[in-house]
């Protein structure tokens, strides 16, 4: 996680468990006047639109309080939703069992993109099944990982 994430994090994480929600993680897009800074928060219950939106109007008044980002942006809060982003260890070792779709930041044996069934983690490493091969993919190599829906 980069510095600006993980400074991010350490401002609206106490703020989102204040109000009772899980902050399962941050993306921040940089991208001139038009960056986005998307929170995802959690709840046992499930989330709505509600509760986004309470989130949501806490955390921009932090933030323009603090005012960590220097640029224009726009903050987005959501639910994980069903094809929910995996952000740390803790959580890829939960979903365990779950097919899953990882991008990487730079290519490991040949390739940047993964997608198959999440089989835990070792220490640093997410493990993951490819058409029967299994790769230990370092969790700082991980761009965006997200979990592949079923419809049964």
């Amino acid at each position: 996680m980069s510095s600006k994430l993980e400074q991010l994090q350490a401002m609206v994480s106490p703020v989102i468990e204040a109000l009772g929600y899980q902050c399962w993680g941050i993306e921040f897009l940089p991208q001139g006047k038009h960056s986005l800074l998307r929170i995802y928060i959690d709840h046992a219950d499930g989330i709505l639109v509600d509760d986004c939106e309470k989130v949501s109007r806490q955390v921009s008044g932090v933030l323009d309080v603090e005012d960590p980002i220097s640029n224009e942006y726009t903050l987005e809060v959501s639910s994980p939703g069903m094809d929910r982003p995996l952000f740390t260890l803790e959580q890829f070792a939960v979903y365990a069992g779950e097919q899953v779709k990882i991008k990487l930041r730079i290519p490991f044996d040949g390739r940047r993109n993964f997608q198959g069934i999440l089989r835990g983690v070792e220490e640093q490493d997410v493990v993951v099944l490819v058409d029967d091969h299994e790769y230990l993919l370092p969790i700082d190599s991980i761009d965006k990982a997200n979990i592949v829906p079923r419809f049964d």
